[in-house]
């Protein structure tokens, strides 16, 4: 059994990045994944490489900022940034998709990191538009991917885990929920993946996200006494994707 605790938005903020980073050395965060889109992507490769024990991966990014590619008309609204979640796969084109999404791993691979996996912001790989992109990205770079539906698609020669846990997010984010989360790992035995959004709060994250102050609420669970001694009493393995 390997558990694997993601920390998405890696880059998002600054506070962000910095909350993310304190998760990972106090608490039971091991894993991050970057969003390569962002103007505060180098704030967050310089902390990565200052802590080469935490994984990070690439968060592929459609609903937030604008795209670095040129040229992806699906993909933009008419000030040039990304559709809103709720309106991305009334336009999205696969094919936009795909040069969009290759262009933000080869920013990530230009840092001189090396990515453990790609998962995505708001969990688009996993719309069916989308999830054909990711899988031949997943081949072309030999990287695992998050298992977004829990094997409601097809991931063939793909590398994922066995389960992904997603409950500890928004008004379930409280010590019972992780706790039954970890529980849940432990009593499997499989190859699992907890998602999580822990940070600190900058002014950068209250223009950008609607998901602001509970980022401190997670990182307080995530890092406590409480969390960090029933882990290792149900001698949970951490573990990032590099070894899944």
């Amino acid at each position: 059994m390997k558990l694997v605790v993601n920390a998405d938005d890696f880059g998002y903020t600054p506070a962000v990045t910095y909350g993310i980073v304190d998760a990972y050395k106090n608490g039971i965060v091991t894993s991050t994944t970057m969003m390569c889109n962002s103007p505060f992507m180098d704030h967050a490769v310089e902390l990565a490489k200052m802590n080469p024990d935490l994984g990070v991966g690439v968060h592929l990014v459609l609903t937030s900022r604008a795209p670095l590619s040129e040229k992806v008309p699906s993909l933009v609204d008419l000030n040039g940034d990304f559709y809103h979640q709720s309106e991305i796969f009334e336009h999205a084109k696969e094919e936009d998709i795909e040069k969009e999404w290759t262009a933000q791993i080869e920013r990530f691979l230009s840092s001189g990191l090396k990515p453990t996996h790609l998962d995505s912001h708001h969990n688009v790989h996993g719309h069916p538009t989308a999830f054909p992109v990711v899988i031949r990205l997943a081949s072309k770079y030999g990287l695992p991917i998050r298992n977004v539906l829990n094997d409601k698609f097809d991931y063939g020669s793909v590398r994922t885990t066995d389960s992904m846990l997603r409950q500890f997010y928004g008004e379930k984010v409280s010590y019972e929920t992780l706790e039954e989360q970890l529980k849940m790992v432990a009593a499997k035995r499989q190859t699992a993946e907890i998602n999580c959004h822990p940070g600190y709060i900058d002014g950068e994250l209250k223009q950008q996200s609607s998901y602001v102050d509970t980022r401190n609420v997670e990182y307080s669970i995530l890092t406590s006494e409480r969390i960090k001694d029933l882990a290792r009493n149900l001698n949970i393995s951490f573990s990032t994707y590099s070894t899944i």
